[in-house]
């Protein structure tokens, strides 16, 4: 006998062998069964096909997101039958569903291109077009490492002799099979729409020791009009791709001489980083905080007492020898700024501490994760750490869940959303109790903030929860900069204490916080985000002062010297070229005011502006320099 409950509550007894298909046309409806490509059962999905049994069950079709990431799982073993179908020497991997649709992984002696995406996606359309079932078989390991030893997949027998099962499930559709656990939708014709997007290179299992193999991206979407709306939104993020506009716009740059994910700040980038640093430390003292500089190194034991050398030893740099002592370049500023805690013993009278750093750090990622600004190998943290009492925390996170936003919100960013990441289930450090009055803290501050959260239950480190904030960018993506974290563990590793009301000694609460994560991922974020167009307060270049002749010099260091007292930041282009010329290649470095300055400007009566975009209005000098420093935000921070 099968008990089932729906979603609704009603509750269905069976003793029917029969599939979830057949039990949802008999049970809710031939509708809802016609559009089924998968059932959750005690919120684990299994396919359509699978035998019915007991539990909490809820349809999946494709309009949900469960529902999309099948298709999109499915369409990644089509791509990989059509690959193979079209290339038979080449070897399949892995082919999983990822955020925006999917790829797979292949060793093949053909060099894949975008040339080669037309013929395999008319394979894979063919395949659509035949409707062919996906069928699931569980088969003992040794039955499986044989089928795929005749096939010459030793990809795949890597795979199934690591998994500590006796069985795996494979799944078929024609003459293809994979190993994969599933769900699949039921037929190939339920995926609608599909797109090739780019080949990339892919070390086996990430690990650059392994082969280099070639990785087919793809997407998937259930109707032509999503697609169309992504594709458009692919197109305009490789415009706004800052590495591309980080070299048109002369904004940093990367040099082999100096090595990989280490940035060099050009003049240009290097003003936007200053403005950006200057508005980060106003805005921090203004918010109680107190500023700390740490040095890059430090002693090895430091490191053990922290646990890096335990836990993140992969992610550190080899230890240079000072004086027969091992020293490591910081990878976190977080023991840092715990030893400037223990220089003294605090009162609870003292408490909070607010001790905010912009910590450059060393952290080793492999060459094939390093992404332009977004994943290099030396980075500024936006670092604070906090130090309070228990009944101080949810004010202190209260505090600083308003200041993230305010800084945000100062950049531009308007849309956010909050995650809450609650105690693991197990292997974890602290008292159960301690952890429950954090997380207490943590919702009580979300559901006083107004804005919108979701709760990942046991998604929190093993030393503390966090809350997260993503934000959303000028084209709708989702970046997460922001982040909260209560740990447990360094103040006990530390051994950090204060004297309490009681006179006795009791373990302080320690925040991290990061508003804006590492300044070098946020610019990266920041030029697309603006596709290179920055607010007047940001921009690098403010002004530009475009003499039609020689004779025009003067009238322009003049406006120059005007500006530059006013904190203004103007370029002179005083090249013997022509005016036409000129504008478009300023307007290409989209500086937000281009003056261009002739015979009539000389008196300096009215000057002539051409503002970013093409409009052009004439001001007062004094006019137009109140104009810019009103959009300065409402200060200079340069």
């Amino acid at each position: 006998m099968f008990e089932i409950t729906l979603p609704d509550g009603k509750h269905i007894d069976s003793n029917l062998n029969e599939s979830w298909l057949d039990f949802i046309k008999r049970e809710i409806g031939a509708g809802l069964a016609k559009s089924a490509v998968a059932v959750s059962i005690n919120d684990r999905l299994v396919d359509v096909s699978e035998p019915v049994q007991s539990g909490e069950m809820k349809v999946v079709t494709l309009k949900s997101p469960e529902g999309l990431n099948i298709v999109r799982h499915s369409a990644a073993h089509i791509m990989a039958d059509a690959v193979t179908q079209i290339f038979p020497d080449t070897k399949v991997t892995i082919g999983p569903s990822i955020e925006t649709g999917f790829y797979y992984d292949f060793d093949s002696p053909h060099r894949f291109s975008e040339s080669d995406f037309e013929t395999i996606e008319k394979k894979m359309a063919e395949i659509i077009k035949a409707n062919i079932p996906f069928k699931r078989k569980v088969v003992s390991k040794e039955e499986a490492i044989e089928l795929f030893s005749k096939m010459g997949e030793t990809y795949k027998i890597e795979l199934i002799e690591e998994i500590n099962e006796p069985t795996v499930s494979l799944y078929f559709h024609g003459d293809f099979v994979d190993l994969c656990r599933g769900p699949h939708l039921p037929d190939t014709g339920f995926v609608k729409t599909f797109k090739l997007l780019s080949v990339a290179g892919a070390y086996w299992r990430g690990d650059e020791k392994n082969k280099m193999l070639q990785r087919l991206y793809a997407t998937a979407f259930n109707s032509k009009n999503d697609l169309e709306q992504y594709l458009k939104m692919v197109e305009e993020a490789k415009e706004r791709d800052h590495r591309k506009l980080g070299k048109e716009l002369d904004l940093f740059e990367f040099s082999e001489d100096i090595g990989q994910g280490l940035v060099l700040w050009t003049p240009n980038g290097g003003i936007v980083r200053t403005v950006i640093e200057n508005f980060w430390k106003k805005e921090h003292y203004r918010n109680g905080y107190e500023l700390i500089y740490t040095p890059h190194i430090g002693r090895s034991k430091l490191w053990e007492t922290s646990g890096h050398l335990d836990f993140y030893k992969e992610g550190m740099y080899s230890p240079m020898d000072i004086d027969g002592e091992d020293y490591y370049a910081k990878p976190m500023n977080c023991p840092f700024h715990i030893v400037l805690y223990k220089r003294k013993k605090w009162s609870y009278r003292e408490f909070p501490f607010r001790w905010a750093e912009l910590g450059t750090v060393y952290r080793y990622e492999k060459s094939g994760t390093l992404n332009g600004l977004k994943r290099v190998r030396g980075f500024t943290q936006d670092d604070a750490h906090l130090f309070c009492t228990m009944e101080q925390l949810e004010q202190e996170i209260t505090r600083v869940l308003n200041f993230s936003i305010y800084m945000l919100k100062s950049f531009d960013f308007s849309s956010y959303k909050l995650y809450l990441s609650t105690r693991p289930e197990s292997d974890f450090v602290g008292e159960v109790s301690v952890w429950d009055k954090a997380e207490e803290a943590l919702e009580a501050t979300l559901k006083k903030s107004g804005l919108e959260w979701e709760l990942n239950k046991g998604d929190g480190a093993f030393y503390g929860p966090k809350i997260d904030i993503l934000v959303t960018d000028s084209i709708g993506r989702e970046w997460q900069l922001s982040t909260i974290q209560v740990d447990f563990n360094l103040p006990e590793r530390f051994d950090l204490s204060y004297i309490g009301e009681d006179g006795q000694e009791h373990r302080p609460i320690m925040i991290h916080r990061a508003l804006l994560g590492s300044i070098e991922r946020f610019f990266g974020v920041l030029i697309e985000h603006f596709k290179g167009a920055f607010p007047v307060w940001l921009a690098p270049v403010q002004v530009a002062l475009l003499t039609v002749a020689d004779r025009h010099v003067e009238t322009a260091q003049k406006l120059e010297k005007k500006f530059l007292k006013k904190g203004i930041r103007v370029k002179i282009d005083d090249r013997n070229e022509k005016i036409g010329y000129k504008i478009r290649e300023w307007s290409m470095e989209k500086v937000p005011y281009i003056l261009v300055l002739g015979d009539a400007e000389a008196s300096l009566d009215k000057i002539p502006v051409r503002e970013r975009g093409g409009k052009q209005i004439s001001f007062e000098v004094d006019e137009f320099i109140e104009k810019i420093n009103n959009e300065n935000s409402g200060g200079v921070y340069f």
